[in-house]
């Protein structure tokens, strides 16, 4: 394989595997369906392997396919992010920030405040990812990151901005029709709604105690957004975040003295970013107004104590 492979071949190859087709790929790509072909066909070349074959629903990756996918989503992210650190001007607030966040706190959370902060720097472009997978701040995925656990790679620098409590909410229309559980045993007879496949989910359940599998949810979905739509509606009982069902007085609480824990909200940036203004500028901002709004942690750690005692593990 040749080490000046053209970027544009992998871009290509992504499309394709994204879409199933050289003319979706074509079309998210701004270019022609042959186009693309042409460099499947020379990429393939170039790795001496078969990326795609036909079948009837399109075109299906190969295991080699597969295999170097990970590899050139890695190369896509890491070309987004040259290109957002080159649109800003050393010492101007500047240029594309890249912000990903879990579905609720990006959809209720977040929103209020990219106003205020676009309002404050007008030359910030800003990219809003809604997404429950941790995304990868060392390989450049985000620019900043807020999530609900705390992240262990040492390049990283993170500050706890809160924490919000969870507990399980039911919509008044269901309680009426169903009745209120009592006890936790009870639940067993109520329409339950939770997790498919969510890892994030299962631990944050496990850690708080709560022995309960996906096979006891007759409602499952990995998008927090659906499930709380599922609340809103009336179809079950669920956990939500206590500050969002607040702003819902159809919304009641059940269990709540048996069933309640917290967890911790983090913002999390690239310790090497720290000199970039248009960066730091966005994690002081988020930082300010997240801890604004969020109920304080109990035993929260500034940057300083959070580094200290990573270093202090390390010496140990």
């Amino acid at each position: 394989m040749s080490e000046s492979t053209d970027w544009g071949l992998y871009r290509s190859f992504l499309a394709v595997l994204a879409g199933g087709s050289l003319s979706s790929a074509g079309r998210v790509l701004g270019t022609s369906a042959a186009t693309v072909g042409r460099h499947i066909a020379t990429l393939e070349g170039a790795l001496g392997v078969s990326l795609f074959t036909r079948s009837p629903e399109g075109l299906a990756a190969t295991s080699e396919a597969l295999a170097l996918a990970p590899h050139a989503k890695a190369m896509a992210a890491a070309a987004d992010a040259l290109v957002r650190a080159a649109g800003g001007r050393a010492g101007d607030v500047t240029g594309t920030v890249r912000i990903t966040a879990g579905e609720i706190v990006g959809a209720e959370w977040l929103p209020g405040l990219l106003c205020g902060l676009q309002g404050r720097y007008p030359g910030l472009a800003i990219e809003l990812v809604l997404n429950n997978q941790i995304e990868d701040l060392l390989r450049r995925d985000a620019d900043v990151a807020v999530r609900m656990t705390e992240p262990t790679q040492e390049s990283l620098l993170a500050r706890r901005v809160g924490q919000i409590e969870i507990g399980l909410f039911a919509h008044r229309k269901y309680l009426e029709a169903r009745g209120t559980p009592e006890t936790v045993a009870a639940l067993a007879d109520h329409i339950l709604i939770g997790y498919d496949r969510e890892l994030i989910a299962q631990r944050l359940a496990a850690g708080a105690g709560l022995s309960i599998t996906r096979d006891q949810f007759a409602l499952r979905s990995d998008s927090d957004l659906a499930q709380l739509a599922l609340l809103r509606a009336g179809c079950g009982i669920g956990g939500c975040q206590v500050p969002i069902a607040a702003r819902n007085p159809e919304l009641v609480r059940v269990l709540g003295a048996e069933i309640r824990f917290e967890v911790p909200a983090w913002l999390v940036m690239h310790s090497d970013q720290r000199q970039v203004p248009r960066i730091r500028h966005t994690f002081d901002f988020l930082a300010e107004g997240l801890a604004a709004l969020l109920p304080a942690a109990r035993s929260a750690h500034s940057e300083r104590a959070l580094r200290a005692r990573r270093t202090t593990r390390r010496r140990g």
